[in-house]
């Protein structure tokens, strides 16, 4: 998908980044571009205030939301060290990935998308078992959506919310709350071909079929299925942009 540039057109209603965000961005950057590689030290903290033009409490708390994320680790009385956030890094390292760097890994969205195959025939299956009405009333919204492909991604992510909330399983509903944010960035992209909008309306239809029917093992194989069907079809319009 080296095709795909993920920044986004300025939004001139957008309130202005706090100085932390823009150190937090500045020194991400800096780590994706080689300036600090992985397992490299930063300099002091007095050396990378100055060269980032902020005060030393507004880098620290721009370092500890790194350190979160699993970009630095920070040790106290020895310098702080570059992660290597494909293995120490959690979602917030993938979302800005999807923020910072341009262009994405081929196969970043294919593997977002390798994940939701593996979840979501587990989670849809539990929530038509457990709760088939709520999942078939929601999917009745789906007759009105329009072809904007930001709407799409944005119902299409309320749907898989539904899905693991009814589920009754509340870690299939924090890892969709984790990736929220990439979903907001990728989604829209992934919508935008006429291909995907009318495969996930068909996956809709059938779905809420199932919901109907009760029928949760028709609508968990449904969901491995399709899933595994959006992987392919994506990995194969991307690599026609190219």
């Amino acid at each position: 998908m080296t095709s795909y540039q993920s920044e986004n057109p300025i939004n001139p209603w957008q309130p202005l980044a706090r100085p932390g965000e823009v150190s937090e961005t500045r020194l991400i950057r800096a780590i994706l571009d080689g300036t600090f590689p992985i397992n490299s030290s930063l300099p002091g903290e007095r050396e990378l205030a100055q060269l980032l033009g902020v005060t030393r409490p507004t880098l620290r708390e721009a370092m500890q939301r790194m350190e979160r994320d699993g970009w630095l680790e920070i040790r106290h009385g020895k310098p702080t060290r570059v992660r290597d956030f494909w293995t120490e890094g959690n979602f917030g390292v993938s979302i800005a990935l999807v923020r910072n760097q341009y262009p994405l890994p081929d196969d970043y969205a294919a593997n977002l998308l390798a994940v939701r195959v593996l979840l979501c025939p587990t989670y849809t299956h539990q929530a038509v078992e457990r709760d088939a009405k709520a999942i078939a009333e929601y999917l009745d919204g789906a007759d009105s959506l329009t072809e904007d492909a930001n709407a799409i991604a944005e119902y299409d992510w309320r749907l898989h919310w539904l899905l693991t909330v009814r589920s009754g399983n509340p870690f299939f509903t924090h890892f969709i709350n984790s990736v929220s944010g990439l979903y907001d960035l990728l989604g829209p992209h992934y919508f935008s071909f006429p291909q995907t909008r009318a495969h996930s309306r068909a996956f809709y239809i059938q779905l809420r079929s199932f919901a109907q029917a009760g029928d949760a093992e028709a609508a968990g194989k449904l969901a491995e299925r399709v899933m595994a069907e959006s992987r392919a079809l994506w990995i194969d319009l991307a690599g026609k942009e190219q």
